[in-house]
Formats: structure tokens, C-alpha cells, sequence
């Protein structure tokens, strides 16, 4: 999960391709409008065999303030390697209070930072 974040943080369409499942693979990925990625959280996870699921909320900058997208992601290894089936993505608004940790990740209280507001 955290290298298919980092895949969608750097554009690299083919990445994403090569690790989705060719079940559900899309035939193309269009990034270029995807949103600014500024981190991800993995709720849970869990694994019994070859299926796994990892449930995660990932954050991205809105103009002005952040958003987020939260999915349950199923994934299948075969020959040793993990593959994205599917999620049900929901995403929404992240309303921050002025005390609690920025989303951008840089460590300081949300009234801290100098990121977007």
C-alpha cells in the first residue's frame, strides 16, 4: 500500500498498473489531475493467506484546507507478490483542530503551520 501512496505522489502510471491485479487493472491511468498527496495513515490491516486488506486514509491538499480519501483495499498475492483488486474509496473534507498534528506531516500543531489553511 505504502508503495502504490508513493506511486500515486510521483505520477508513475505504469507502477500503479503493474501492481493492480489483472482482473480489475484498468487498461490506462490518467494522474495528471490527481490531487496534491501529502500523507497517508494505515488504519489496519490484515492477512490470511493469499488476501489481504489494508484499510487507510490518505490526505491532500485542497485549495484552501485538506482533504482525504479513506478506502478498504483488497489485494490477492500470487507468486510471491502482492496485487490491488479493489476498494471502495470515500473521500471528504478534513476539518483539523487548531491543536491536533498538521496533515502535511511536518510535525507541528495544525495553528503551526505554514501549510495550506
Amino acid at each position: 500500500m505504502r508503495s502504490r501512496f508513493t506511486a500515486f505522489v510521483l505520477k508513475l502510471e505504469d507502477y500503479l498498473r503493474a501492481s493492480w491485479h489483472d482482473s480489475t487493472r484498468p487498461t490506462a491511468l490518467d494522474l495528471h489531475h490527481s490531487p496534491d498527496w501529502a500523507s497517508l495513515r494505515i488504519l489496519d490491516s490484515d492477512e490470511n493467506g493469499n488476501t489481504g486488506h489494508v484499510h487507510f486514509q490518505a490526505i491532500y491538499r485542497l485549495n484552501p484546507g485538506w482533504g482525504y480519501l479513506q478506502e478498504r483495499s483488497h489485494f490477492v498475492r500470487e507468486n510471491g507478490r502482492w496485487y490491488y483488486l479493489e476498494g471502495q474509496p470515500h473521500e471528504g473534507v478534513l476539518k483539523p483542530g487548531r491543536n491536533e498534528p498538521c496533515p502535511c506531516g511536518c510535525g507541528r500543531k495544525f495553528k503551526a503551520c505554514e501549510g495550506p489553511k
